[in-house]
């Protein structure tokens, strides 16, 4: 029973990151969701030990990141009346974030927050192998198709008649030079 609470617990989470300027990131009003705390304390305690959190941990959203957000989060539509600009937390920041919580639900759910990610960046693995094996795939079509017309060509210049060349008459044939 706990392997499909497990499999449940890690899909919500995947629901929930999204690609920000190329990185994989969950909001911090998502995160505190997850951690059962509030986002002003979840930022608190961020703000609190600045030091366990650089850039490739947290990151500020832009405004214009925000509004993007928000238009494809419907879940996070509150963020529209706050005027502070939500936090975004990289794999590494989550981790940490539950470090600093300190409390038994952010240590449990920062284990499939985790799997979460490593869940995506299997996939983000899997795509890549796939896109690499179609491409020689194509490569070995395409040859394979200059082939086929050579022999579609060699083929059409077999079956077509050549015209018959004229006899010649066998025996003398007197000049017509008089």
């Amino acid at each position: 029973m706990r392997n499909i609470v497990s499999i449940g617990q890690i899909g919500r989470v995947e629901s929930r990151i999204l690609l920000i300027r190329g990185e994989k990131v969950i909001i911090d009003a998502d995160l505190a969701e997850f951690y059962s705390v509030s986002t002003k304390r979840l930022n608190e305690q961020v703000k609190r030990n600045k030091a366990r959190f650089p850039e490739d941990f947290v990151f500020h959203l832009s405004k214009d990141e925000k509004t993007a957000v928000i238009a494809a989060c419907p879940h996070l539509e509150k963020l529209k009346r706050t005027r502070s600009l939500p936090h975004a937390f990289t794999e590494h920041g989550a981790i940490m974030a539950a470090t600093v919580l300190n409390s038994d639900q952010a240590v449990e759910m920062s284990v499939f927050i985790v799997r979460a990610f490593v869940k995506l960046r299997e996939a983000v693995a899997d795509h890549s192998e796939i896109a690499r094996k179609i491409e020689d795939l194509e490569r070995k079509i395409s040859n394979h198709d200059d082939q086929i017309v050579s022999l579609v060509k060699a083929i059409r210049q077999l079956i077509s008649p050549k015209p018959v060349p004229k006899k010649r008459q066998i025996g003398f044939k007197p000049s017509d030079d008089k």
